[in-house]
């Protein structure tokens, strides 16, 4: 039978500053199977690091070190650890509990690495009977004594029914009466079966064993073997020892990560505080990138209002020069335009899908008692369906009414508050310049253009404008809807050439001016765009600064734990659950932070609609953009300190001050 352990010519030197500490000098051992083996000497002499190296916390430089036969050489870091997690459980000096869990929760500890399902509540219960703790379950380990505290440690080795117990000074911070208590149990492991490989620097402790090796300068002195060395081995149990990491099921199948998850949580709120702190960056980032994303989006959909009102595919004709528009100008500066000229731009059909001619003018408009200035518009039956301007509450005007000159009139809501406050204005008359209007319609909302209340405004047909209202027998303007996008540019072209002919213009006469609405248009998209991204990217800076906060948490948090984490590979933690950890300590803080942030930022959102009357419009997209980018500024900010800590070796962990 292969021996269970077996050390050849093994070589191991530690760099500690600049010098170098030769621990171990070329030791060969073999240990079999049933052995209690205690190791002994000075400080210095090797003992703990021939320990780590057979607990397989270490490598050596040079030698071989196999397990049942097999070199441990050949097996990659994340064997080693299934393999102390299978068949290795360890008893350290320091004790290396867990302060903020139960002392059940540190026994099953080494189940959330082996990739078995269940919570093994009921198994760590049993192991802490086993050494006499039933009577404090509940208790945290600053609950209990030096002894007590030690036998949670033995129980958490046994939690897996390892076949090798590794004691490391078990009983160095303990008194007398302690250390026989100790000592009885691992005696009592021993004449059960299991094997027992311990160090320490007490020969009364050393007597409990049935082997003692000396050492001194990293090699062995002495070896000595009482007549009773060793108890029979259930040799059934030999594939526990196999030299491969058996645990190859999902996370999700094996309810690690479930576990993982619950050890996030309770470092989290161990440290509710600085966790508070670290929560809050990424809690006013998102809360930030979803008020100013609705602020953004709101303003997007008031000004897609105001281009609905501009209508679609528009172009407007105006007299004079666009470059001294508002400027006084000589007689026959100016073009005059005529329904002549609205039908003949209306006949080119290839090009123009409908045409209307308006009037501008001022108006002095009285109900009753009250009286309000305004601005007048005549218009033609198309110019409704063309300028989004067809009443919701009333009607438009029919051909009828356009046609003789009648006294009908739509106000805009402006109008309504200030002459009819809350009463409903249709079938009521007003004066428009002293002249009797029946109020037919309500004209859409279309809120302010720059300084310009576009609601404040009276529309009356284009005939009764000109001809009993404004005394005017010309046109200000014409509006144009082109038939396609594609076309504007050759219908300004058509339409510019039309009126010089009709007008007799030279090529160079600069008396009227068409203007493209559709450029107008892509202005003010393309601001409002810029302005929405401005305020995403300024709440995203603070997403950022949270997640730097987040990631100098996380490196403050491995040096911190770096015991634990030492602990953690000691009982079979590999690379990747390490930093799988805390990965979802980082992500837990970031989402937690994101969630509060999307309920701030939905209700900030709501404060500037409510108090500052800003146009706001939260959406699902920003909300789960939000949420999604807190997490992954989770997983790219903690990826970095996840990989320091997974790096770490166990012995040099469990070492660290």
């Amino acid at each position: 039978m292969k021996p269970l352990l077996q050390l050849v010519d093994v070589h191991r030197t530690y760099q500690i500053g600049e010098s170098t500490v030769h621990a171990l000098r070329g030791v060969s051992l073999t240990i079999e199977r049933g052995e209690f083996v205690a190791f002994m000497g000075a400080s210095g002499s090797g003992k703990s690091s021939l320990l780590h190296i057979l607990g397989l916390l270490d490598n050596p430089d040079k030698g071989e070190f196999k397990i049942m036969g097999n070199n441990v050489s050949s097996m990659t870091e994340d064997e080693q650890a299934g393999l102390r997690n299978n068949v290795a459980g360890f008893v350290f000096q320091q004790f290396h509990l867990l302060k903020r869990m139960t002392i059940v929760d540190n026994v099953r500890l080494p189940h959330i690495y082996s990739g078995l399902k269940g919570d093994f509540r009921q198994e760590a219960t049993e192991r802490l009977k086993l050494v006499g703790l039933e009577q404090r379950i509940g208790h945290t380990p600053n609950q209990l004594s030096g002894g007590e505290q030690q036998r949670v440690a033995i129980a958490r080795a046994l939690i897996r029914d390892p076949l090798i117990i590794f004691a490391d000074e078990p009983t160095g911070n303990l008194d007398s009466k302690n250390s026989a208590e100790i000592m009885k149990i691992l005696k009592g492991l021993h004449d059960g079966g299991k094997t027992i490989i311990m160090v320490t620097h007490e020969h009364e402790i050393a007597a409990y064993a049935g082997r003692v090796v000396i050492m001194k300068d990293g090699l062995i002195v002495s070896d000595e073997r009482s007549a009773e060395m060793s108890h029979p081995v259930d040799v059934t149990r030999e594939s526990r020892f196999e030299m491969h990491d058996s645990r190859t099921s999902s996370l999700w199948q094996d309810g690690r990560f479930t576990g993982f998850m619950a050890q996030a949580f309770q470092s989290i709120l161990a440290n509710k505080m600085r966790s508070f702190l670290s929560v809050l960056g990424i809690f006013v980032g998102v809360a930030s990138v979803i008020a100013m994303m609705a602020l953004g989006a709101g303003a997007q959909a008031a000004m897609q209002e105001d281009l609905k009102s501009m209508g679609s595919n528009m172009l407007s004709i105006r007299g004079g020069s666009a470059k001294i528009r508002g400027a006084s100008q000589g007689a026959g500066a100016v073009a005059r335009f005529t329904f002549k000229d609205v039908e003949e731009i209306a006949s080119l059909r290839t090009l123009v899908k409908n045409a209307t001619g308006v009037v501008n003018g001022a108006g002095r408009i009285v109900y009753g008692n009250k009286n309000w200035s305004s601005q007048l518009t005549g218009v033609g039956f198309e110019y409704g369906s063309m300028r989004a301007s067809i009443p919701t509450v009333g009607r438009w005007f029919t051909p009828e009414e356009m046609q003789m000159r009648d006294k009908s009139a739509i106000i805009g809501v402006t109008v309504v508050k200030e002459l009819f406050g809350g009463t409903n204005p249709l079938g009521k008359t007003i004066k428009i310049n002293r002249i009797n209007f029946k109020v037919i319609g309500i004209s859409p909302a279309k809120g302010f253009s720059g300084r310009h209340d576009e609601d404040d405004v009276v529309i009356i047909p284009v005939t009764t404008a000109m001809y009993r209202v404004l005394g005017k027998d010309y046109l200000s303007g014409i509006f144009v809807e082109v038939a396609s996008p594609a076309q504007i540019d050759q219908a300004k072209t058509t339409i510019s050439e039309l009126i010089r002919k009709r007008h007799r213009l030279k090529e160079d006469d600069d008396t009227f001016n068409i203007r493209d609405m559709t450029e107008i248009q892509k202005m003010l998209k393309s601001t409002t765009e810029t302005m929405s991204l401005l305020l995403g990217s300024i709440a995203a800076i603070s997403l950022l600064v949270g997640g730097i906060g987040i990631m100098n948490i996380m490196l403050v948090s491995v040096t911190e734990r770096t015991r634990e984490i030492g602990l953690r590979k000691a009982i079979g933690a590999r690379k990747s659950d390490i930093m799988l950890q805390f990965l979802v300590e980082s992500v837990g803080m970031t989402v937690s932070g994101g969630i509060i942030g999307v309920l701030a930022g939905i209700g900030m959102s709501l404060i500037l609609a409510t108090f500052a009357g800003w146009a706001v419009k939260t959406s699902l997209i920003s909300i789960l953009l939000a949420t999604t980018f807190s997490a992954l500024t989770g997983i790219f900010f903690g990826l970095w300190p996840a990989k320091k800590a997974s790096s770490l070796k166990p012995v040099e962990a469990l070492r660290f001050e």
